[in-house]
């Protein structure tokens, strides 16, 4: 690595460990949107596994930020304890359960369920594969919504407050930190954890795309027949990129719980959905910056564009919803990007260009290696019986 590039990276690190700094500066909602928008880009990279590596469209993975929300917030309130008197007897307080505990309960849940949403989806690509999917992410949130009765577990529509806040070595991140005089607001707290685990999700997806199984994603991406017919077990991949992209969503859901302290179906609805497969699609499919790029502008511009949609309001005199103005600029910026950069924001480098082998007779290039054989090449192959490949 050359200094140019060691010094863009420092530089970079220092960016964003600087950034909640300076935006605390102009208020703490400003932090608390790029606290939001670092929980986007761990859905977003999770989302990157199932639809940017293995090629499958899910338009239910809302469905598994749900369930991480849900447990941390059943798992770290009182609301159980409120409702069934047995519950009570046990814990009179209710469970308070740590964040690093519910984290592998959420990742094992949500792998769960992203299992059970690919197991009867193996055999179904395209739209069929986004209708499933999309019905399975709306099932989650009406069953959310209607699991109040005959017991109240998700307390329905009214949601679940009173969650804890993170407490990390006796430190609450729900509450303001003195250092050496110098107040530290709860939203940037919160701000340095959630970038903590967006580095190890980035850390993660680097070594899933340069492993073997990322190559065997890509390669059923870009053709499944080959693939299966160089020995790849395409049933097992796509189950295994359904519930690790899942796993992803799990993880930002229980943080979002925390980071809320209130949690309800509303805020899994399918728009949200759909602005996780636009913030993967929008940036570059399979290209990890691109796909950070993409959830970090898509979960900016909604609070940028208020302040665009206010003055055109004022200038209508208030006929025109500020909410409904704001939306009308997202699908137009949306519609700019795709017209102009079809490929996203930043694609991944093209795969499988023409290599040209010096020396040759004919001066010639040997055939352009297409990126379906790329992939499939270096995929692991099928073994005979006697274990020779």
């Amino acid at each position: 690595m050359d200094k140019k590039k060691i010094g863009l990276y420092a530089a970079g690190i220092v960016a964003v460990l600087v950034l909640p700094l300076i935006l605390q500066s102009f208020g703490n909602a400003w932090v608390r949107i790029a606290d939001t928008a670092l929980l986007y880009v761990i859905l977003a990279l999770g989302l990157n596994i199932v639809v940017g590596y293995a090629g499958l469209l899910d338009l239910g993975f809302v469905a598994f930020y749900a369930a991480g929300a849900y447990l941390f917030a059943l798992m770290a309130s009182p609301h159980l304890a409120q409702t069934f008197a047995g519950f009570a007897a046990l814990f009179p307080n209710g469970l308070h359960t740590s964040l690093w505990v519910v984290i592998p309960l959420a990742m094992a849940l949500a792998g769960f369920l992203g299992v059970l949403l690919g197991a009867p989806t193996l055999k179904l690509r395209g739209d069929y594969l986004a209708i499933v999917t999309l019905g399975f992410g709306e099932i989650v949130r009406i069953f959310l919504n209607n699991l109040d009765h005959p017991y109240n577990i998700t307390n329905g529509p009214k949601g679940l407050n009173q969650i804890d806040s993170i407490h990390i070595l006796g430190l609450n991140l729900g509450r303001p930190f003195d250092l050496f005089g110098y107040t530290i607001p709860s939203v940037t707290l919160y701000y340095y954890l959630f970038l903590f685990f967006v580095v190890l999700t980035i850390v993660i997806c680097y070594r899933l795309q340069t492993s073997r199984v990322g190559r065997a994603w890509m390669a059923i991406r870009e053709d499944e027949i080959a693939a299966k017919a160089m020995g790849i077990n395409t049933r097992n991949m796509k189950l295994l990129a359904f519930g690790l992209g899942a796993m992803f969503g799990g993880v930002a859901g229980s943080m979002f719980g925390a980071f809320q302290g209130f949690v309800s179906p509303e805020s899994f609805s399918l728009m949200e959905s759909v602005m996780i497969v636009a913030m993967v699609v929008l940036g570059g499919l399979g290209h990890i910056p691109g796909v950070i790029l993409g959830a970090v502008l898509l979960a900016a511009l909604p609070e940028i564009l208020r302040y665009v949609a206010g003055p055109l309001q004022a200038m209508t005199d208030g006929r025109l919803d500020a909410a409904i103005l704001r939306q009308l600029l997202i699908a137009l910026a949306m519609i700019s990007i795709m017209l102009l950069r079809p490929r996203g924001l930043w694609p991944s480098p093209e795969h499988g260009k023409t290599l040209i082998k010096k020396g040759t007779p004919t001066g010639k290039a040997p055939p352009a290696v297409s990126p379906t054989q790329a992939s499939v090449l270096a995929a692991p192959g099928p073994t005979q019986p006697g274990g020779h490949p």
